[in-house]
């Protein structure tokens, strides 16, 4: 498989780094508008540096897109329309509406697209998705440190999106009502926000996202009957614990109390983006889905465009 990578960046440079790693895949070249920049990402892969990713075009079969948000689809439609296998990191497009061109190019030439949202390939996420079978309440913290980057966005759109596409994927359910509120305290964006989803099963998710916390902390937490998960992110880590009833009391034993079992489960150490691109280069070569599929994260960035836009009725009321 022949792949490029667009925008080498914070983030395109790690796949830039994945891709000049894996079997069977030649990282043929990298892309950024500061021609420094990748120059230096290039030669540190092994790769040929560009200015201009339609020069790419004929000489590649996947591409990964991780240009800034604004520029997803720009840069991505003459890919689609050429028919090669498009990875476009999170969020999808700078707008609903441009996620739904980007899908329609892909179904028009029958190229294959994949949204970037890693949080689904983390280890620790497949460790517990079995344990996860009907949350009645979930609690969710993406906090961290102010950024230099991605700040041409809210942070529901950098941070909070990870975990409203995990909760689209791990609760089945429509989502029928949000309740949001976000303030902008270092820039002109919002820098932190919560949101309350309710779904149509009764589940209700608590998120909040900021990125001018003094400490890093990513985790998710499932409530349901009998049965508590909790996903950190970051360190890979999963604590289940049940409650197991009292069985066969002996005779002035009936007051005994169930039983609480669990602990840690095993996780396997794998990088989470690596995952991602593995998954995407062997849907590519076996012109397959991928895990994450563009039209699910176009659901994905519609939820956050509804929580953006619940901030923004906080806001004027």
């Amino acid at each position: 498989m022949r792949v490029a990578v667009v925008g080498v960046g914070h983030l395109g440079q790690h796949h830039a780094r994945i891709y000049s790693a894996m079997a069977g895949v030649e990282l043929v070249g990298v892309v950024d508008t500061n021609r420094a920049r990748a120059e230096e990402i290039a030669a540190r892969c092994g790769a040929e540096p560009f200015d201009d990713a339609r020069d790419l075009i004929d000489r590649v079969d996947a591409v990964s897109v991780a240009v800034p948000t604004v520029a997803h689809l720009e840069v991505a439609l003459p890919f689609l329309a050429a028919r090669k296998a498009v990875l476009v990191e999170k969020p999808l497009a700078p707008s609903v509406a441009d996620a739904d061109r980007l899908i329609a190019a892909a179904a028009a030439s029958g190229a294959m697209l994949a949204a970037g949202h890693t949080e689904r390939f983390n280890p620790a996420v497949e460790a517990a998705r079995p344990m996860i079978t009907d949350p009645r309440f979930i609690e969710v913290h993406r906090l961290g440190t102010f950024p230099d980057r991605s700040l041409d966005i809210d942070v529901v759109f950098d941070l909070m999106i990870h975990d409203l596409d995990l909760l689209l994927a791990l609760v089945k359910s429509e989502v029928v009502s949000v309740e949001a509120v976000g303030v902008n305290v270092l820039t002109r964006r919002i820098d932190i926000a919560n949101a309350r989803l309710r779904f149509a099963s009764g589940c209700i998710a608590n998120l909040t996202a900021s990125r001018i916390s003094r400490d890093r902390v990513r985790k998710i937490r499932f409530f349901q009957h009998s049965t508590y998960v909790s996903i950190d992110y970051a360190a890979r880590e999963v604590e289940v614990y049940t409650l197991v009833p009292a069985r066969d009391a002996r005779p002035g034993e009936e007051d005994r109390r169930p039983e609480i079992r669990g602990g840690k489960l095993p996780v396997m150490d794998d990088e989470p983006l690596r995952r991602e691109l593995a998954d995407f280069v062997d849907a590519a070569r076996d012109r397959r889905q991928p895990g994450v599929t563009g039209r699910e994260g176009r659901d994905a960035l519609a939820l956050a465009t509804l929580v953006a836009e619940k901030m923004s009725e906080d806001s004027r009321g």
